[in-house]
């Protein structure tokens, strides 16, 4: 999994490019996390909390996205495919969610969180 964060100087806004498969993972970061390092810093906190096992997974609920971690991986999806999970549509009605949904594994998240947060706190 390949990323790159980039920073807008004039607008102070932050963005996040992930390779193929995984593009929801930018707009989470860019759209979750944003500059505020205080919510990346408690996810950091609960993933400590998931690998010490006095937890077994943790999610956020984030308007229109949504993280899922658990022991062993990574979710972030769209909030409209739990949605369509509960409710099953046409075919013809399917949602597109390849860039919608990715997954990946608990470490590898947990660097690139931490590679945010160094990169939010490098202004």
């Amino acid at each position: 999994m390949e990323y790159q964060f980039r920073r807008n100087r004039l607008e102070g806004t932050v963005f996040a490019e992930f390779s193929m498969g995984h593009e929801v993972l930018g707009r989470w970061f860019a759209e979750q996390l944003g500059n505020d390092n205080r919510k990346a810093e408690y996810i950091l906190s609960q993933i400590a909390s998931i690998k010490k096992g006095t937890l077994n997974h943790w999610r956020d609920i984030g308007g229109d996205l949504t993280i899922d971690i658990d022991t062993e991986q990574v979710r972030v999806f769209a909030s409209v495919i739990d949605f369509e999970e509960e409710h099953i549509l046409e075919d013809s009605m399917s949602l597109y969610d390849a860039e919608s949904e990715s997954y990946c594994g608990l470490e590898d998240f947990e660097s690139v969180l931490q590679s945010w947060i160094a990169f939010i706190n490098d202004k």
